[in-house]
């Protein structure tokens, strides 16, 4: 006899998006069934951010102890290191394992009611999981499914031909990686992959990598890729795989055809809505291409269903779900909330790390605004050179006649951690004087931050 359960929230997905609405909910009394099949976490946990910072970590360590190995300027001394691969993705993943057991914990304390399996949506108010005697009804449906790769027809997954999920996980290591997109994915794992030894190469369509950025602020990665020895093949496109000679057929910028010996291929060409495979069409909600149109509030067309997430369009940042997850929570709870961010960091854990906090150049220019760009090389900032980094800069954009700041950008090492600096800034609707008169401490990559404001209103003090 078919089980029916009640309740006032029924998340679907129990990614980032999906589980802080949920213990969000929870914490606000509503009562709240998750339903997710497959693990707690989503790809960000699992698959995806978390795990591929863990792998590009093990490849620092690897690769600045074999640096040290071969003579360095630090006087550390070392024998040839080698790499146990097996353990580090045990390592990997029991960080992943910490982390989802901890997501369990919250969504238990804060009596959220969890079911393992696949949901298939009936109607806006039911939902009934696949392969057991069980349907829910519920007063919200909230969509939280997020994304899945791009895959390539010509590509298909299997064998040498991987995706992130299995260069996440590699029981070996091979000889040779030809790598499939030179986005962020594909350029992280690339690099990684690269440190831990393997020969990489990069195709990609476009005639640069990260072409999603401008060019200034990608020349550093470009220089260390370079420098790696990652052999680049920009403005070439996939022709298929030849699994009898292990080579990459690729089409040259003439229109020539060209043969890529490797070992496997990565395809990281992007990601897309999960819109398949659990009856969303019967919804029938207003699209915004392949994404689930929402408003301000993250609603659809139909009346009490929400979508956060990748499941709705870009970006697709898993902490642009969660903030959308927490305000969907106290929209139901009754609160007063929108979705309007000044802005929303975009992180590349390249090498070095690129931040993309607001409007770059072009984009305030494609506005019309009026601006004052200024930069600031980490070459002359005394913490980036302790750390042996000397490449990269932090550039503000600030409009020429009120200083009010719309955007920061950076890349070095570890600027991921000044992207909060940039966002808190925006938020709070910071001007050049302010982050200028703000004492920054020292030694620290942050000085950058205050130097680059003052250097836009005429007086680095460092340059």
């Amino acid at each position: 006899m078919q089980q029916t359960l009640n309740t006032q929230l029924l998340i679907i997905g129990g990614g980032p998006g999906g589980y802080v609405a949920a213990i969000r909910a929870g914490q606000l009394g509503i009562s709240t069934i998750l339903v997710e099949g497959q693990s707690l976490g989503g790809t960000c946990l699992n698959i995806g951010c978390i795990p591929s910072k863990a792998l590009i970590h093990v490849a620092e360590q690897f690769h600045q102890t074999r640096h040290h190995s071969q003579g360095s300027a630090l006087g550390i001394e070392v024998a040839a290191p080698t790499l146990n691969i097996g353990k580090s993705v045990e390592w990997k993943d029991g960080i992943v394992d910490r982390l989802t057991t901890g997501v369990a914990a919250l969504l238990k304390k804060n009596k959220v009611q969890v079911i393992q399996g696949w949901a298939r949506v009936i109607d806006g108010k039911t939902v009934e999981i696949e392969g057991a005697d069980t349907r829910i009804q519920c007063e919200h449906l909230l969509l939280a499914t997020g994304s899945k790769s791009v895959n390539l027809p010509m590509l298909p997954i299997g064998g040498p031909i991987i995706s992130s999920t299995e260069a996440l996980a590699p029981k070996t290591l091979p000889k040779r990686l030809t790598v499939v997109g030179g986005g962020y994915i594909g350029l992280e794992l690339g690099i990684a992959y690269r440190k831990l030894g393997v020969e990489v190469s990069v195709v990609e369509a476009q005639e640069r990598i990260l072409p999603a950025y401008d060019g200034e602020l990608t020349q550093p990665v470009l220089d260390s890729v370079k420098q790696l020895g990652i052999k680049l093949y920009l403005k070439h496109s996939v022709l298929g795989f030849d699994a009898a000679s292990s080579s990459l057929q690729v089409r040259e910028p003439n229109g020539d055809t060209l043969n890529l010996a490797t070992d496997q291929v990565l395809v990281a060409v992007g990601r897309k809505p999960n819109t398949q495979g659990w009856n969303l069409e019967s919804l029938n909600l207003d699209m915004n291409g392949a994404a689930i149109k929402i408003d301000h509030r993250c609603q659809t067309s139909m009346r009490n269903v929400w979508a956060i997430g990748d499941l709705s369009g870009e970006p697709m940042l898993a902490h642009r779900a969660m903030a959308q997850g927490e305000m969907v929570a106290e929209l139901i709870a009754g609160k007063h909330r929108e979705f309007n961010p000044a802005a929303i960091p975009a992180v590349c854990f390249t090498d070095p790390e690129l931040v993309v906090v607001g409007k770059t150049p072009d984009e305030a220019r494609a506005a019309g605004l009026d601006c004052i760009v200024s930069s600031f090389p980490f070459a002359a900032n005394g913490r980036a050179m302790t750390l042996e980094s000397k490449n990269g800069f932090v550039r503000v954009v600030a409009r020429s006649d009120n200083h009010l700041i719309v955007g920061w950008q950076a890349v070095g090492v570890g600027v991921s951690e000044l992207s909060t600096a940039f966002g808190q800034s925006l938020e709070m609707g910071a001007r050049l004087e302010d982050i200028g008169g703000t004492i920054h401490a020292h030694p620290t990559l942050g000085e950058a931050v205050q130097e680059a404001a003052l250097r836009a209103l005429g007086h680095a003090l460092h340059l």
